[in-house]
């Protein structure tokens, strides 16, 4: 866990970086504390932690401007004293989400007894399937306007933009080279770790680009499988077509390589929508 904040002068003797680290250190166990004990004082922690209320004080201002704890006032029951309440100070949002979690696991394991409740093998896989195609369904109604409002040729950009606003840090470029498209780029998976045990996941987000976006796309790589960004190469409609007219039939053209490869895996693929056995994984 690291938080980022104003590294104050190192004392007299000790290297710079050697105390940024420390304030680092110090910082996350004042943090840590509030997890593990809940809304906590200046003197609380103080006492906890040995250190003095001024020092605490100081790692406190740092965590508030990161974001990571908030001050409230101490909630009183029963009589109240003379005097103002004393300030608590709780974990953010942001501050609870720097510590792992647990989502992970309890998305695979909901999704792991949805497989087993339905029978298991094929069937169980279908079931995981649909429930990623009903997830994925109820996030792009969300997209779909955004799509529809924007010229043909900005309808890459405009999905990217909303994918964005869900935490994915999507950008859309042109396909390198001579290849008449765009490619979709997603910076960032909330869902990668998941994923990785259940490709449905990536199988329904690439069926539901092609049916946002009137054309067949296809999936070059995922954070999922290993690939520092996932990709998805949407080739450019014909011209005087728009852009969400039907596919052509011949299918896309030799996709444009991914970042960081030297030559597309895979031939180019004709139909419509990605197949469930390749649309989520490294194209290998």
């Amino acid at each position: 866990m690291k938080y980022v904040g104003e590294v104050r002068a190192a004392p007299q003797g000790v290297p710079q970086e050697d105390s940024a680290t420390g304030e680092r250190s110090t910082r996350n166990r004042v943090a840590r504390s509030i997890l593990d004990h809940g809304p906590s004082t200046v003197a609380d922690l103080a006492g906890r932690l040995g250190l003095t209320q001024a020092a605490v004080r100081r790692h406190l201002d740092a965590l508030v401007g990161d974001d990571v704890v908030e001050a409230r006032e101490q909630r009183v029951y029963g009589a109240r004293t003379r005097g103002r309440p004393a300030k608590v100070f709780v974990l953010t949002d942001c501050g609870r989400d720097a510590f792992d979690q647990s989502y992970d696991k309890l998305a695979a394991d909901a999704l792991r007894w949805i497989a087993r409740t339905a029978g298991g093998g094929a069937v169980g896989e279908a079931a995981v399937a649909a429930f990623a195609r009903d997830r994925i369904e109820t996030l792009a109604e969300s997209y779909r306007a955004a799509i529809e409002a924007a010229p043909p040729e900005k309808r890459t950009e405009a999905l990217a933009r909303a994918l964005t606003a869900d935490g994915y840090a999507a950008t859309a470029r042109s396909a390198p080279g001579s290849q008449r498209g765009e490619q979709l780029c997603q910076h960032h998976c909330p869902v990668a770790h998941v994923a990785e045990q259940y490709p449905q996941l990536c199988e329904a987000e690439t069926e539901i680009f092609s049916r946002l976006l009137g054309t067949h796309v296809q999936r070059l790589a995922t954070i999922a499988h290993g690939d520092g960004v996932c990709t998805t190469y949407i080739p450019n409609a014909p011209d005087g077509a728009d852009a969400l007219a039907a596919p052509d039939p011949d299918g896309p053209r030799q996709p444009p390589d991914p970042p960081g490869r030297t030559a597309p895996r895979t031939p180019p693929r004709t139909e419509r929508h990605p197949s469930a056995s390749t649309a989520g994984r490294n194209p290998a």
